[in-house]
């Protein structure tokens, strides 16, 4: 059976994990944070499959993972201390995936309206989109804390498709994990999900959606 194809006005990106890998940075500065904290460090895998909620989240999960929880309190705490950490970090080790500047440079050609769609926050999503000279391509750029909601409550996707002028159902969703594929599926749009991203250790394969690329530039192959 073939796999489906797509006809959308618009293409929504997630960021970490299938356009930049930012995994370096992150488990440095979630490393500069438990060593101030004095506790013991993460290795970037267990860091890897904390990846996707949004900084809040991995704090938290930095903190409690295998042990007592972290209270509201310690993870506030923690969180200005990671938000310093990674500030002095973000951009340093990360890198586009192969094929996303091409891609983004090809669709950017055809005039296909284009988002970013991400759990991460504005101040550190803004940056790395500039430094890699992706900026330039995206009519919206919707972070973790642009709403009060952020993935995989779909309101971050409409809101992107609102800032471009196109119903959800006429976009499409390329992301990397669950949190991508609930969002799109509850703006009724279809999503494509890269296998080699982060997707909060779950197996990608085990995630519905409506297809699987191991290359972003495959994106093309599913475009009529």
């Amino acid at each position: 059976m073939s796999a489906p194809r797509f006809s959308p006005e618009a293409v929504l990106f997630d960021l970490d994990g299938t356009l930049l890998d930012t995994i370096a940075d992150l488990a440095a500065a979630s490393n500069a944070m438990l060593a101030e904290l004095g506790r013991p460090p993460r290795t970037q895998a267990e860091i890897h499959s904390f990846v996707g909620k949004g900084i809040g989240n991995l704090v938290w999960r930095c903190l409690s993972e295998g042990g007592p929880a972290a209270t509201p309190e310690e993870t506030d705490a923690a969180l200005q201390v990671f938000r310093r950490c990674y500030a002095a970090v973000n951009g340093r080790a990360t890198q586009p995936y192969p094929g996303v500047a091409d891609l983004l440079a090809t669709l950017h050609a055809r005039d296909m309206k284009m988002a970013v769609v991400t759990n991460k926050a504005t101040a550190f999503t803004l940056p790395l989109l500039e430094q890699f000279g992706f900026a330039r391509y995206f009519g919206a750029v919707v972070c973790g804390d642009t709403l009060p909601v952020r993935k995989p409550d779909p309101a971050a996707v409409e809101h992107a498709c609102a800032q471009l002028g196109v119903v959800p159902t006429r976009a499409l969703m390329v992301g990397d994990s669950a949190n991508d594929a609930e969002a799109a599926r509850a703006a009724g749009m279809p999503v494509l999900l890269v296998s080699y991203g982060y997707s909060e250790g779950a197996p990608v394969e085990s995630i519905e959606c409506d297809g699987l690329l191991s290359q972003i530039q495959e994106v093309m192959l599913r475009l009529d």
